[in-house]
This record gives C-alpha cells, sequence and structure tokens, in this order.
C-alpha cells in the first residue's frame, strides 16, 4: 500500500512538472536534423552521392519552415557554409569567425583548421535557387510572401507543395493566403501522385482565379482523358467569357483615357473657334509651350526647391495656364485681330505662326527630347479586376474632367464667361449693350491658349517633350471639335470620348494607322449629314 501511495505521488509531481515548467525550445525538428546532417555531405566526401545528398539538404531544409533555413542556404549559395568532421555546420561570417548554423551562436572555437567548405555542383546550385525562393513563402513582410507564391504559381513546380502545406497552416494575410491556395492548385495539377479530388479541387480554385495565366495552365491538362480533364475543359471555357469581358471593358478604358488626352487637347480649341470663328493652326504649339513650362518649372524646382519637387506638376498647372495665356493674348492682340472673317488668311498666318513657334523652341532648348519626371504619387498601376490601371493615366482622365467642369464653370458663372456667351450669340448686339468685343476677343482667345497650356503638363507625362509635340494632337482636335459641336464644351468632351473609344476598338481589328482612317471617314460621312456636329450652338459665327 505504501508503495502505491508512494508511486501515485510521484506521478503527480511530474505531471506537475511536465505543466508548471517551461519546455526548453527545440534547435530543430527531426527532419531538419537530418536536412543539416545531409548538408554536410560534400564537404567530407567529394562524390555525387555526396553532392545528392546536398541537394537533398537543401530541399528539406527549403520545405521546413526553420526561421533559420534562409540564413544557412544563403550561406552556401555565397560559399560561406563550412562542415566539421562531426557533421556540425558553421556559417563563416565577414569578420572570419564562425557561427553555429543551427542556432545562429557564435562559436569561438572552431577555427580554419577544423572545418572545409561545404562545395556544390550545378544540380546544388539550381536547387538552391528554388529553396531561396520557397523560403520566401516564410518571409516576415505579406508583400515578399505574395511575390513568392507568385512566383511557384508561374513555376507549378510540385517540390513546393510541402512548403505552400506549412506556409497555408501560418498564413493570416487574406490575400496572401488565397494566392498561395492558387499556388497550391497550380502545383497540385503538375503533380502526377496527386488525388483526382484534389485535382478537381484545384481545378475549381484555378477557375475561380479566372485570368490568361490560369487558363494557360489549365489548357494545358487538355487532350487527356478523365474528369479532372472534363472540369479543365469547362473552366477553360468559362475563362474564355471572363476574358472577352474584360477585353471589352480594357478597349472602354483605353478608349476613355485617349479620348481624355484628346479631350485636354481640343478643349482650348473648342473656345476660340466657337467664340471667334478662328482657325488656329497654332493651337498645338500653345500645348508644346505648356509641356515645355512644365520642363522649365521642374528644373527650377530641382535646383533651388528640391524638399518640394513632388509637387513641380501642381505648380506647373497654373504657370502653364498663364504663360499660354500671355503669349495667346499677344497673338490675337497683334495678328489675329486684323484677320476676323478670313479664315484663309487666318489659316495661313497661323500656320506660319506655328513654324516660327517651333523653330524658337529649338534654338532655346534644341531639338532633342527634354526629359519630365513622374512624380511618385502618379507612378505605379493597380488591378481592377483583369485590368491593369496605372495611376498616371487615371490622374489625367480625372484630370481632364476636372479642367472640362473649370471650364463650365467659368463660362456660366463668371462675368468674362457671360460676356463670352453674348458675343457668340450675337456679337452686334453684345457691341450695341456696352461689351468690348475686341478684349472679349483676345481673353477668349488667351483663355483657350491657357487651357492649351494646361494640356501640355498632362500630355508631358505621357508624351515625348520635343518641339513637334503639338503637331500630333492638332488634326485630332479639330475632328473633335468639328464633330462634337464648334463651341459646345458638351459636345467636345462627348465627341472627343466617342473618337477614343471607337479607335481602340478598331485598331485590334484594323490595325493603329487603318483605324485613324476608318474614324476619318466615318467623321466625313457624319459631317456631311450634320455639318455643325453633335450639338451646334446658335449665332457663333463671327462678322466682319
Amino acid at each position: 500500500m505504501r508503495w502505491l501511495i508512494a508511486a501515485w505521488l510521484l506521478l503527480i509531481v511530474v505531471a506537475l512538472a511536465v505543466v508548471v515548467l517551461p519546455t526548453p525550445p527545440a534547435r530543430a525538428q527531426a527532419g531538419d536534423e537530418d536536412a543539416y546532417s545531409e548538408l554536410a555531405g560534400s564537404a567530407l566526401t567529394i562524390s555525387p552521392a555526396a553532392f545528392e545528398s546536398v541537394r537533398r539538404g537543401v530541399e528539406q531544409l527549403a520545405i521546413s519552415g526553420d526561421p533559420r533555413a534562409a540564413a544557412v542556404i544563403g550561406a552556401l549559395h555565397d560559399g560561406l557554409l563550412y562542415a566539421r568532421d562531426d557533421r556540425a555546420l558553421f556559417i563563416q561570417q565577414p569578420d572570419g569567425k564562425y557561427t553555429d548554423a543551427r542556432t545562429g551562436a557564435p562559436a569561438p572555437d572552431v577555427s580554419d583548421d577544423d572545418v572545409k567548405p561545404v562545395r556544390v555542383n550545378n544540380a546544388v546550385r539550381g536547387a538552391i535557387d528554388e529553396a531561396l525562393g520557397v523560403l520566401q513563402l516564410f518571409a516576415p513582410d505579406a508583400p515578399t510572401r505574395l511575390h513568392a507564391a507568385s512566383a511557384v504559381f508561374t513555376s507549378h513546380d510540385p517540390a513546393a507543395l510541402p512548403a505552400l502545406d506549412k506556409a497555408l497552416a501560418k498564413e493570416t494575410n487574406p490575400e496572401v493566403r488565397r494566392r498561395m491556395q492558387q499556388a497550391q492548385a497550380a502545383a497540385l495539377l503538375s503533380a502526377p501522385n496527386a488525388s483526382q479530388s484534389d485535382k478537381l479541387a484545384a481545378v475549381t480554385t484555378l477557375r475561380a482565379r479566372g485570368d490568361q495565366d490560369a487558363r494557360s495552365q489549365l489548357a494545358a491538362l487538355a487532350g487527356q482523358s478523365g474528369p479532372v480533364a472534363t472540369a479543365a475543359a469547362a473552366a477553360v471555357i468559362s475563362i474564355d467569357r471572363i476574358l472577352q469581358i474584360w477585353s471589352l471593358a480594357e478597349s472602354v478604358y483605353y478608349g476613355i483615357s485617349l479620348g481624355s488626352v484628346l479631350l485636354l487637347a481640343a478643349a482650348g480649341l473648342a473656345i476660340t473657334f466657337g467664340v471667334m470663328g478662328v482657325i488656329n493652326m497654332a493651337h498645338g504649339e500653345m500645348v508644346m509651350i505648356g509641356a515645355y513650362v512644365t520642363f522649365v518649372v521642374q528644373q527650377l524646382m530641382h535646383a533651388y526647391l528640391p524638399s518640394l519637387y513632388a509637387f513641380s506638376l501642381l505648380i506647373a498647372v497654373p504657370m502653364a495656364f498663364l504663360v499660354s495665356g500671355g503669349i495667346g493674348v499677344a497673338v490675337e492682340r497683334s495678328l489675329i485681330r486684323w484677320l476676323y472673317g478670313r479664315p484663309l488668311e487666318t489659316l495661313l498666318a497661323t500656320w506660319g505662326l506655328s513654324l516660327v513657334m517651333q523653330q524658337v523652341v529649338r534654338s532655346l532648348f534644341g531639338a532633342n527630347n527634354r526629359q519630365v519626371d513622374t512624380p511618385g504619387w502618379m507612378s505605379g498601376a493597380f488591378q481592377l479586376g483583369g485590368l491593369t490601371l496605372t495611376y498616371n493615366r487615371v490622374y489625367i482622365i480625372l484630370f481632364a474632367f476636372l479642367v472640362i467642369a473649370a471650364l463650365m464653370a467659368a463660362l456660366r458663372y463668371t462675368p468674362l464667361g457671360l460676356r463670352m456667351r453674348a458675343v457668340t450669340q450675337n456679337r452686334r448686339m453684345a457691341a450695341a449693350m456696352g461689351i468690348r468685343t475686341p478684349w472679349i476677343d483676345a481673353l477668349t482667345f488667351g483663355l483657350g491658349s491657357g487651357v492649351a497650356g494646361i494640356a501640355g503638363v498632362a500630355l508631358s507625362q505621357i508624351d515625348n517633350v520635343s518641339p513637334n509635340l503639338g503637331q500630333g494632337y492638332i488634326i485630332d482636335s479639330f475632328m473633335v471639335v468639328v464633330f462634337g459641336g464648334v463651341g459646345n464644351l458638351w459636345g467636345t468632351t462627348l465627341g472627343a470620348l466617342t473618337l477614343g473609344i471607337v479607335n481602340k476598338f478598331l485598331e485590334p481589328i484594323a490595325g493603329a494607322v487603318l483605324a485613324k482612317i476608318v474614324v476619318l471617314v466615318l467623321l466625313i460621312l457624319f459631317v456631311q449629314r450634320n455639318p455643325r456636329g453633335m450639338f451646334p450652338l446658335k449665332g457663333r459665327a463671327v462678322e466682319a
């Protein structure tokens, strides 16, 4: 009886010790110990079997999830991993001293005579490269893990499945976890020994992803037999439908992007042509001046205000408006006002002026393209479903509509806008009411030129800043203005977006050049039936 009581007391003491006392952390799991041991192979024996042992050790360590694995494999990659006769591994530090590869603790008693370098061959180098990529699945920061999961999805290597399983068990970030699941599905479809149920689940996962990469991996199963191939074929058909929808959405987006560029270039021309009836062939040069103002502003801020350089584009917008607008007022007062009612002479004079302005810019800045930097807040892109939207294009679209909204508000709610609308509707009556029509003409021309300068700021982010910048937009600007209705900003907006979208839908079918020709032919046919555009204004002709 006493022995029984003593045994029970001893059992209780042992149980309390297990529960209460902290358990020392294990240095490595059993599989990890085998990996460390195999890594020492080619240091102790130089043979094909030893190199194969090292390769297996690298693969085992990569999928172990051991926090020291990256450091050990990185040291092997750099030739800094050493082994001792007892198969202990050490990493040589920059100062020549050694640390224990398993624990990371210093090993002051280890000297160069005690260890030999772990050698590698091409097969081991390939395993090291793969292992370093797989180990990023366990990186502390989410972006690195996300990039690693994408890389595994692209390679769809079944050897990464054990590491993916361990990484998924620890992953808490929803986006990274979803990408790891997709990588796991891609690897399962390439694994010859995966079960049919696992492969069917993998097909469902890739079908839900629904992009071109997923389609390519599912299409690789075509020609096979069985339920997996049937499910993959159905998934490919479903993904093709989704991709067609995203392709249409992409064409619409690129059309809106092109339309916003045309809208910026044509907005100022809509004002000058609508109120004054002046065929201004130098309008493109006003756009070019705005782009060069942006270049000058960036150069000055880089030299004198580097702390505000990120806001250089925001500062360039009003500066481009003032410079281009001032030049526009000077051109109207010195040249255009003598040619009202003579459209042919106006066209020739402004065309000659455009050549002069181009040559002046070449003399001042040279004929080479000038570099205009894109600020950090306009760089990069983001995903919207199946669309990749670049920030600079998105900002230009928003900027174009903001400019049009500001112009409409100015024409509707300001005294200048009231007088401009009065002159547009009836010049003689406006003059009889005391409106100084010559100055309205000058300010209107300056306003249109200033808006063109603002367009140059935006175009400097997507086009080359050169003396010929404006020549690429002058014809398109006239097309937009005539199609929408001369002098009507709503018509100009709708015309620019329509031409942009139609052009982008035709480009995949006919090519860029032929698409532009088709758009021009359609525009000619439209103008024959509607000479004043979609939204014509009344009383817009300038009287002599």
